[in-house]
């Protein structure tokens, strides 16, 4: 079975009790849940990994070469992440990165990312559909051949 990688930095794992304002209500258990009912028909499996450390990230993405794309919400380490940025490069397959919040709408720091130049797309602003939308976007990129 193929697989879909979600992969979610830091601060990230307390979705829906984290500044709910700015990110929404839902959680990241929900999110995962949409995302694997929008890939089921493709016949992919989702496997998500959130962690704190960027290392760990790195890790995640280099144990999951093998498939077939993923969606990236690097939280803060979209900045500053250029051991992640590294690995990204180094990611086989397309990925899309991935922020619920529109951050061009926030602070001016939020207002660059390190990554999106690698990633295949970049979708902001829109919650959790965000996710749901790059898991749509990917079924589309892959070719039916690549599961």
């Amino acid at each position: 079975m193929s697989t879909l990688l979600l992969v979610n930095g830091p601060n990230l794992g307390i979705l829906g009790r984290r500044q709910p304002e700015v990110y929404g209500t839902a959680t990241l258990a929900g999110i995962e849940s949409a995302v694997t009912a929008r890939i089921a028909d493709r016949g992919w499996k989702l496997v998500s990994v959130q962690r704190e450390s960027e290392g760990e990230l790195i890790h995640a993405i280099q144990d999951n070469y093998d498939s077939v794309g993923a969606i990236v919400n690097p939280g803060a380490l979209m900045m500053y992440g250029w051991s992640l940025r590294d690995a990204l490069a180094n990611y086989p397959n397309p990925w899309i990165e991935v922020h619920l919040s529109n951050v061009w709408a926030r602070e001016s720091f939020r207002h660059e990312s390190i990554l999106s130049a690698l990633a295949r797309g970049v979708i902001v602003g829109l919650g959790p559909l965000g996710y749901e939308l790059a898991a749509q976007a990917l079924l589309g990129l892959v070719p039916a051949a690549s599961d």
